[in-house]
Order: structure tokens, then C-alpha cells, then sequence
């Protein structure tokens, strides 16, 4: 697969363990002396490895994989696919064999699996929606060893604030229906969101009487293009998989339509998660009010009527021997509130004992229990005695659930507010569209409104002024201004006319355009966009391994405890311990201490700690996000707000990236013309940036000359070059008419012995002392010229350099270009350091060593030239916009192409880490703190003590309160110095 295929491909970095590989040759051959490597390349024969590369994101990723196997000995080819994270290896077994290999792809930085049989890729990702949610970090880490132990599941990720799950796995061996069953058997109830196939799945509803009938009979599979279509008699649902370039969703409906005109069909959006979570906020809505309607009565019978005389003498009369009417009625009040409301806690409490965990439906399951059934004994001993007269607690019970759901229902609100940054995303896209009919000469024949959930590939779509575009395409007609701001985060319009790419979700100004569509549905920028946001989101920071380590113990200790405290207290009272005037009057020792151990369990709340991490990661990517600035997840995040070195790249990247020749000296009796065309057709074939500059100022010498000769043509034809070869970091080598041409620079024309004359040196450190690059060309062996090619700084490169300065982070320019040129930059934007006429494995190298020098490296550039580069820093920091947004080779991506981007990643996620930690000194300061409280540790020397029901409430607060902790992100305002850069910026 090719390295610019490769570029176009969006993949997201992960973590793996790293499974061990067993090679096929053990051992290498040993040969005698004389025997050349081809006759033991012969005579081994070739043979081929299939490798499994985690950790690669991106065609920077498959770069360096590639480098790192080549550079072995015996590799006679090395292919890798960044998007399908393989490596196809060709080597000579005499020289190397598979675990060398491994070895070396681990060495540049990832992990390897050798894959024994040759076949495609099978690794496909599903995610499940979990509709009975993830109620604790417990079940989350529960969850995911499960499903991570299944044969064929290569990693599992169940983050508890998204109430998905992501399971990557081998096609061969399991598919996405063994894993929903998977989910169920472990105790979780889920739908499925997406199987990870390259085909695309859509969901219709058909309504009306002839509805079963027809999806059943309906022959979609012969459609072409059609690889499955099946029909859900129960929910009259089709459901339909299909190739996009040769169907769409039009053709199925009109397919239906045809059947018959009774039917009616809707299209099932693929936001069930908002949805799902809407549902969750009205379910804990409607039990919290339920149980207040038993739970009011129980506490104004136990806590406040008890003070109304003649109210109190109805509540203590007599029903059975000692039972009073108080006490019955709370049991009659409390029972379903335990059994019915509660329900939720017995069923998730099962499913963690089920999978051998604990989470903290168990606390609130024992506490809850232990409050009733005693209560329960309590009333009936009273009931068959004369002398026992009852205290109950079910006000405990009842007030303790009624507390907890509150706290879930404010919980899951507060949850659903940390995505909203998706939901603003997805309501970009507009809900209809314009689709123009056309004849073959481009004249439009009708037009109509349809569902852009409806639009296809290659429809031409008409986009009035005020109305935004419905999906990614080429303007084929018209001129306008776009607001592209909601994407790129761009201020100011863009000009779009024929031949533009326009991007979906954008905001047409005042012109109308015709649009063809190239991607649709979730091949879109913006649906990439809101997968790449999904994916951090998911994806956990390293810190929050801390969280999970805890998690494991935290709740059989707390079960520990709570029993420990109860019988401490209990025997304390036995023993005569503390005085008999601390029990309170309506208690005895037994229930005081019983009631200490009921607090300890349902004050401990394991959740706190579980949202810490997550929350706050999804609040801030999400801010990101809207900001212009994509954050690949939890990983990224932590690393860049350690960062203190920031390596810059500096064509495209503290320049503007559009070169342009300024000028052309020559050295020999040579017409300009001649010369250039010679140059251009040496440098048509190189894609370097300084290549098209050349060839674009060879065309205006060309047109300048057609002009004097009242000549006009659209475009020269330049002459043929042969033995074409580009010399990495240095220019281009090829044969034009039969004469040998160099163009690159200096280090080029020394390695090929071209002598530089004294004059031609003082061009060159002209050029260079004017922050200009000088190309030196070279013609039948000698220097016939030199081309001054300009690149302009970018706007505000020179205060985001010193911001970043006062920040404590060092700045160092690395360039394949001249030290004078460099040097000329630096000086212009306030650096020091600079290494320059570097290689890309130059760059790589340099970076290793500044993070062996103890420093937290960012590599800032455009994820091509620099790609070994962005891959060995700590964070790969890529500059780019439009539709290449969400595949660009980094950690983070920068929509915009304004450097003071840099600064409002590191300073969001330096923002968001603080958060991260008082996250967690909030919830490991409450249960430290909550605890021993509940224990009654105050209650010797100032006879406090915290009721169950308070005790309960307090566990809610502190979950509601972490989540609202992490939703103060949304403030997140970027440093004021950079809106006013911006705002000088877009006045220039």
C-alpha cells in the first residue's frame, strides 16, 4: 500500500499489551566463507511474515515501521498498512528471521504480533451500546477483563461515562453477535451501534398494514451492491448492508415504494446513545418520584408526627401484642420502595456478584437489607412479645434509596452534558438538501428536497445562500463565500468557486453553488470529526489506571470495614467500652452499632473515583473540538501537558508553505527559458513543496515568453526527463535531452563533485541572509545557476513563539533547509536552537536524544515530511485543515493552520489535568474524610454521628459533584493574549 493511500486514512492511536511472537526459523544459517548473499538468498529462499502492528496511527506511523524493518539485513520488501495495522515483510530467512523482525518494529516504538497465515486483515472493531448502563468503575473493569479473556477479543474498552463498548477482535474467530451474547451472559444488556465492516449498514422502519409482508417478500438482495438485507417481522425494521459506490439509501426506498404505496419509511438516525441517555435521566426522574411518594409518609411518621401529640398517640397505639400502628405503617410504606423502586440495586448488585466483583449496588444492596430486615425482626419479635417494644430503622431504608436515585438522576444529567460537544457536532449537518436532476450537458432538469441522510455519492446538490452544505464535494458551478468556522474554526470566510472543496456542516453566504458529492454519510470531514471525538473519548489516560487499581479493592474493604466497625461497636457496648448515656434513648447498644456499620457501607462511594478521569477527558476534548483543536484521547492529553520542548518544523509550519521563486540567478551564457524548462522537467515528478514553486515560476517565464511572441497556450509541455531520482534531503537527480541536471542544495552539488565558484557562494549567503532558500542547479556537471525561493513567515508565528517561551516550554527549529535560511527564520521569530539540513531520520534521531536529555518533546509539522519525526515525540502535533483534519499523523490535530493553536492545546490540557487532580483529591478526600465519619469517630467527644440516610445522601453528592467539577471545563476560555493575536491577525 502506498505511503499517499496510507495518508489518506484516519486511524486513532491505542494501547495493547504485547503478545509474545514464536518466529518460524529459529535459528539462521550458517554458511562458509565465499558464498555471496545472493547465492544464500537463493539458496534460503524467500519467505514472507504477516505482522500485526499496534500503536500505529497514521501513514507517519507506517514510515517509520517501514525504515525500522529496511534497515535490516536480508529484507527484500516491507509493505505496511497504517489503517489495517499490518506489515507484510518479503525477507531471505539466511539473514534474519521473524523475531529480529518483531524486534525491530518494537524498537521504533510499537508492538507486534506475528499473524502465521497470510490472509487480510480480520481485526474489526464493535461497539455496543449498553442499555442498562455501566453503574461504577467496578463493572467497567469487571467488564472488560470478561470480554478481554474471550478467544479472539484483542482488547476491550468500557469507559463507565459513555455506557459503551468497544471490542476490538478477530473476524475469524468470533463475530459481533458471539460478543452481544458475550455482554449478556456477564450480566449487561446491550444494542449493537456499529460491526466494524468496510460496508455500510442502514436501518429502516416500514410502517403501515402491508408492512411485514413486504419487508419479508421484498427481493433488496438482488440490488447491486447489496451484501445482506433482513427483515425484523417483530419491530417491522429492515435492516440492510450494502456498498455505497454502487447503492443508496434511495434506491432501497424506492425499491419499497415500488412494492406498494401503503408504506411508509423512516430512517433510524444512529444517535440511540442520546437517546438511550435522555431515557436514563427520565427513568431515575420517575423512581425518585415514586419514592418520595412512600418515603415522605415514612419520615414524617418517624422524625416529625412523633412531635404532634395526638398525631403520636394514633402512630403508638397497640395493633398486635407490642406492634404499634408506627410501625406498621412504615413497613407497609417501606417494602416497596426495598423490593420495587430498589429493584435496580438488587439486579446490578447480582450482576457483579454473578461476575465475581463487587461494585456499589452491592454497598447500597447490603445496606439497604441490613436497615430492613432488622427493622423486619425488630417488628416481628414486637408482635409476638408483651415486653419488646420495636425501633425500627425503615426510614433508614426507604429515605437511603430515595437520596441515592436522586443523586443517580442528577448523575446521569450532569453525564449528559460532558457530550454535548458530539450533539453540537452532529446537528451541524442540515436535515434536507437540495438534489438537482441533470442532463448530460450539465442542465438542470428538476429539483428536489430530500432527507440528506439521503444524499449519495456523486448527486449534484444546490446550496442556496444562508443554507449549509449536506456533505463533503467539489463546487461544480457557482461562487460564494463559506463559513467553514464551525469546522475549522476559521473566522472569516472562505471564497469558494469551481473546482473548490467544500466540506459538510459549513454555512453557505451569499451565492448560490453546485455541489457534486464525493463523501457522504460517515465518510464526511464532520463525521470523522465526531468519530475521532467518540474514540478519545473512549480511549482511557494513563492516569486513570490509578482509579482502576483502587477500584478492585475498594469494596470488599469497605464490606471489611463496615463489619469491623459494627462489631467494634457492638462489642465495645457489651464490654462496657463507653458509658450507657451515650446510646441514645431510642436505641440499645446493638442498633447503635449496627447503625454505624449501615453508615460506613453507603458513605463509601467507588464511583467518585471512577468518573475523576473520564469526565474531565470527555469535557475537554469535546471543548477542544469546538475550539479547532482534536485531541486523540486520554494518552494525548496527559502528554502534552507535560510537555517543556517544542521542536518546530519550519516549512509550512512557521511559514506560510506556498514557496515562490523570487528571483533567478545565472551563472552561464544560458536563456532563461532554457534553463527553467530543463529545471521543471527535473522536478515535475517530486511532490516537495519547493518543486511546484520552481515549476509555477518555469510556467510564468514560459508565458511571459508566449506574451512577447503573441503566443498563447494553457499549459507548457515540458521536455521528457529520464533516470529521475530524489535524493531525500537534499533535491532531485534526472536526464533532460539527453543532459544530466542536479537541482537541490549545496550538500547535493558536493556529493556529486560539482564545483561552486566563489560568486555562486556569495549568492548563496545572500539569499540565505534574506531568509531565502537557494537552489543551486547544475547542468552537464557544472553550476549554471541559482533559483532564491521565498516562503513568508506566518502571521503571529513570532508572539506564539514568546508565549510559548514565558510558558517555560524551549522552542528549537528542525529543517532540512540551510543553516542560513534557518538561522534567518529563527532571528525573525525569537529561536536559538536550530538544527538544520536535517534528514527525516535526522529529525527522528534529534528528538530521541532531546528526550534522552530528560525532556517531554512535542513535534510541530504537517505530517508528511516530518512524519519520524512525529512519531518518536511524546506528542505529534499536526497543522492542517478541511477535509484532511481527522487523518493527519498526530496525537493532536490543529484545524486551522494558526500556530497560537499549539499553545490552546497545551493550556487546555494543562487545565484539564488540574481538574483531573482535584477530581481525585475531591473523591479520595471525601471517603477519607467520610468514612471514619460514619464510623463514628467524632461521636465519643462530641456525640455526632451521621444518619444511614444522610450517610446515603452524601455518597450521591459526591458523584453529582465530581461530574459538575468536570463540567466547569465548559468555562474553559482560551489565554486572553491569543484572541487579541487573532483579532490583530484578521485586521491585517
Amino acid at each position: 500500500m502506498s505511503t499517499k493511500l496510507l495518508m489518506s486514512m484516519a486511524c486513532i492511536r491505542n494501547e495493547n499489551g504485547n503478545l509474545s511472537a514464536r518466529p518460524l526459523y529459529p535459528s539462521m544459517q550458517s554458511y562458509p566463507k565465499g558464498v555471496s548473499d545472493e547465492e544464500k538468498c537463493v539458496e534460503g529462499s524467500e519467505a514472507k511474515a504477516l505482522f500485526s502492528v499496534t500503536g500505529m496511527t497514521c501513514s507517519a506511523c507506517a514510515v517509520s515501521v517501514e525504515k525500522a524493518v529496511k534497515r535490516l539485513p536480508g529484507i527484500k520488501e516491507a509493505a505496511v498498512d497504517a489503517l489495517n495495522h499490518r506489515s507484510l515483510v518479503v525477507f531471505c530467512p539466511a539473514f534474519v528471521n521473524e523475531e529480529k523482525i518483531r524486534e525491530a518494529i518494537e524498537d521504533a516504538g510499537f508492538e507486534a504480533t506475528l499473524i502465521r497465515e497470510e490472509t487480510i486483515n480480520t481485526e474489526r472493531i464493535c461497539r455496543i451500546l449498553l442499555t442498562n448502563g455501566l453503574n461504577c468503575i467496578s463493572c467497567s473493569i469487571t467488564l472488560e477483563y470478561y470480554l478481554s479473556s474471550i478467544n479472539g477479543v484483542v482488547k476491550a474498552m468500557a469507559p463507565p461515562s459513555t455506557d459503551q463498548v468497544e471490542v476490538h477482535y478477530d473476524s475469524r474467530i468470533l463475530s459481533c453477535s458471539h460478543i452481544l451474547e458475550a455482554v449478556h451472559d456477564i450480566g449487561f444488556e446491550g444494542v449493537l451501534l456499529s460491526s466494524g465492516e468496510e460496508r455500510r449498514t442502514i436501518l429502516l422502519h416500514l410502517d403501515g398494514a402491508e408492512a411485514s409482508l413486504i419487508g419479508k417478500s421484498l427481493g433488496l438482495g438482488a440490488l447491486p451492491g447489496v451484501a445482506q438485507a433482513s427483515f425484523d417481522s417483530e419491530l417491522n425494521n429492515l435492516s440492510i448492508s450494502y456498498d455505497p459506490d454502487l447503492v443508496g439509501p434511495r434506491d432501497f426506498i424506492h425499491a419499497i415504494n415500488e412494492s406498494s404505496d401503503d408504506i411508509t419509511v423512516t430512517i433510524f438516525s444512529d444517535n440511540g446513545g442520546g437517546a438511550r441517555r435522555d431515557q436514563e435521566v427520565k427513568d431515575y426522574y420517575r423512581c425518585f418520584l415514586w419514592s418520595l411518594v412512600f418515603t415522605v409518609p415514612v419520615f414524617l411518621t418517624s422524625m416529625v408526627l412523633m412531635y404532634v401529640p395526638r398525631v403520636n398517640r394514633v402512630l403508638d397505639a397497640k395493633l398486635v401484642n407490642m406492634l404499634s400502628v408506627g410501625t406498621a405503617l412504615r413497613w407497609i410504606l417501606t417494602t416497596p420502595v426495598q423490593f420495587v423502586i430498589g429493584r435496580r440495586f438488587y439486579v446490578g448488585a447480582y450482576r457483579a456478584i454473578k461476575r465475581g466483583a463487587a461494585n456499589m449496588d452491592v454497598l447500597v444492596m447490603l445496606g439497604t437489607n441490613a436497615a430492613y430486615l432488622y427493622s423486619v425482626y425488630s417488628a416481628l419479635r414486637s408482635a409476638s412479645s408483651r415486653g419488646f417494644e420495636s425501633t425500627d430503622f425503615f426510614e433508614t431504608s426507604a429515605m437511603l434509596i430515595s437520596f441515592i436515585l436522586l443523586g443517580k438522576y442528577l448523575e446521569a444529567l450532569a453525564k449528559g452534558r460532558t457530550s454535548e460537544a458530539i450533539g453540537k457536532l452532529m446537528n451541524l449537518s442540515p436535515e434536507t438538501a437540495t438534489l438537482l436532476t441533470t442532463d448530460a450537458q450539465g442542465n438542470v432538469l428538476a429539483e428536489d428536497e430530500i432527507d440528506s441522510r439521503l444524499v449519495q455519492r456523486n448527486d449534484v446538490l444546490k446550496v442556496v445562500p444562508g443554507a449549509k452544505v449536506a456533505c463533503d464535494g467539489v463546487v461544480v458551478w457557482g461562487r460564494s463565500h463559506v463559513s467553514e468556522s464551525m469546522i475549522t474554526g476559521e473566522a472569516r470566510p472562505v471564497g469558494k468557486a469551481k473546482g473548490d472543496v467544500v466540506i459538510g456542516g459549513t454555512l453557505n453566504g451569499n451565492g448560490v453553488l453546485h455541489v457534486r458529492a464525493t463523501r457522504v454519510g460517515s465518510e464526511t470531514a464532520l463525521a470523522q470529526i465526531v468519530r475521532l471525538v467518540e474514540s478519545a473519548q473512549l480511549a482511557r489516560a494513563p492516569v486513570q489506571k490509578f482509579a482502576d487499581r483502587i477500584s478492585k479493592f475498594f469494596v470488599p474493604l469497605v464490606i471489611v470495614v463496615s463489619i469491623c466497625t459494627w462489631l467494634a461497636w457492638f462489642w465495645a457496648g457489651k464490654l462496657n467500652g463507653y458509658p450507657k448515656s451515650w446510646i441514645p434513648a431510642s436505641m440499645d447498644g446493638f442498633e447503635l452499632a449496627l447503625e454505624f456499620g449501615i453508615s460506613v457501607m453507603v458513605i463509601a462511594c467507588p464511583c467518585a473515583l471512577g468518573l475523576a478521569t473520564p469526565t474531565a477527558v470527555m469535557v475537554g476534548t469535546g471543548i477542544g473540538a469546538s475550539q479547532g483543536v482534536l485531541i486523540k484521547g486520554g494518552y494525548a492529553l496527559e502528554n502534552t501537558h507535560k510537555v517543556n520542548c517544542i521542536v518546530f518544523d519550519k516549512t509550512g509550519t512557521l511559514t506560510i508553505g506556498k514557496p515562490v521563486v523570487v528571483n533567478a540567478n545565472l551563472f552561464k551564457d544560458i536563456n532563461i527559458q532554457e534553463f527553467t524548462s530543463l529545471v521543471a522537467a527535473a522536478e515535475v515528478n517530486s511532490e516537495h513543496p519547493l518543486a511546484k514553486a520552481i515549476i509555477e515560476y518555469a510556467k510564468k517565464c514560459w508565458q511571459q515568453e508566449d506574451e512577447d511572441e503573441e503566443e498563447h497556450s494553457n499549459c507548457p509541455i515540458w521536455p521528457e526527463a529520464c533516470d529521475f531520482e530524489a535524493i531525500t534531503g537534499q533535491g532531485v537527480k534526472a536526464v533532460v535531452r539527453g543532459r544530466e541536471v542536479l537541482v537541490g542544495n549545496k550538500s547535493l552539488m558536493l556529493d556529486h563533485n560539482i564545483d561552486i565558484a566563489s560568486y555562486a557562494e556569495e549568492k548563496l549567503k545572500e539569499a540565505q541572509g534574506l531568509a531565502r532558500t537557494g537552489i543551486l542547479v547544475s547542468i552537464d556537471r557544472e553550476l549554471h545557476g541559482l533559483l532564491a525561493v521565498s516562503d513568508p513567515l506566518k502571521p503571529g508565528a513570532r508572539e506564539a513563539v514568546s508565549i510559548l517561551r514565558s510558558m517555560k516550554i524551549s522552542c528549537i527549529i528542525m529543517t532540512g533547509d540551510n543553516l542560513g535560511t534557518a538561522n534567518a527564520i529563527a532571528r525573525e521569530v525569537g529561536i536559538d536552537v536550530v538544527y538544520a539540513e536535517a534528514k527525516p531520520e535526522d529529525k527522528a534521531q534529534k528528538v530521541k536524544e532531546l528526550q534522552a536529555a530528560g525532556n517531554v518533546v512535542a513535534m510541530v509539522g504537517d505530517g508528511i515530511n516530518d512524519s519520524p519525526a512525529l512519531v518518536a515525540a511524546n506528542v505529534g502535533i499536526a497543522i492542517g485543515a478541511g477535509t484532511d483534519i481527522a487523518i493527519e499523523a498526530a496525537d493532536v490535530v490543529l484545524m486551522k493552520s494558526n500556530l497560537e493553536d499549539v499553545i490552546t492545546a497545551i493550556d487546555l490540557s494543562r487545565k484539564t489535568f488540574s481538574r483531573i487532580r482535584l477530581n481525585y483529591i475531591w473523591a479520595l478526600g471525601y471517603n477519607t474524610l467520610g468514612i471514619p465519619l460514619a464510623a463514628g469517630a467524632l461521636f465519643p467527644s462530641t456525640r455526632f454521628r451521621l444518619p444511614p440516610w444522610v450517610a446515603g445522601g452524601a455518597m450521591a453528592a459526591s458523584s453529582v459533584s465530581v461530574v459538575c467539577s468536570s463540567l466547569l471545563l465548559k468555562n474553559y476560555k482560551r489565554p486572553n493574549v491569543l484572541d487579541a493575536l487573532e483579532m490583530r491577525r484578521t485586521t491585517l
